[in-house]
């Protein structure tokens, strides 16, 4: 359920649910989560400039870290801790390098390239 779906019960409940939802997603794991050597932690926001996670689920993290959607590499990308806020440590990008699909190529390839090859018979 979305937040428009819930604005006809009362503020505490929704409250209630909001928080459920969060401790949820910091035990499940959620969607995005930081990968640091062995370890997995979720990530609570993201952004451009860098992400949030939860102060009771992570230590302070430091250095070169991947971020997942899933099971699918976004970026790895170079980490300083910003700023703590009540519940949560922002970390921002001193670099950021997104992932690729196919390796890079050593060479510039020409628009007349085959892209493909036909076979008599």
């Amino acid at each position: 359920m979305d937040d428009s779906t819930l604005n006809y019960l009362p503020k505490e409940v929704r409250d209630g649910l909001a928080r459920a939802r969060d401790r949820d997603r910091r035990a499940t794991g959620g969607r995005m989560r930081v990968h640091v050597g062995e370890d997995w932690y979720p990530i609570a926001a993201y952004d451009d400039e860098g992400f949030e996670v939860a102060l009771d689920v992570a230590p302070k993290l430091r250095g070169l870290v991947e971020i997942h959607e899933g099971a699918q590499l976004l970026r790895s990308v170079l980490i300083v801790a910003a700023a703590p806020t009540d519940t949560t440590m922002r970390y921002v990008f001193k670099r950021a390098t997104a992932a690729r699909d196919a390796a890079p190529l050593d060479y510039v390839r020409s628009g007349t390239d085959p892209v493909g090859l036909l076979t008599a018979g």
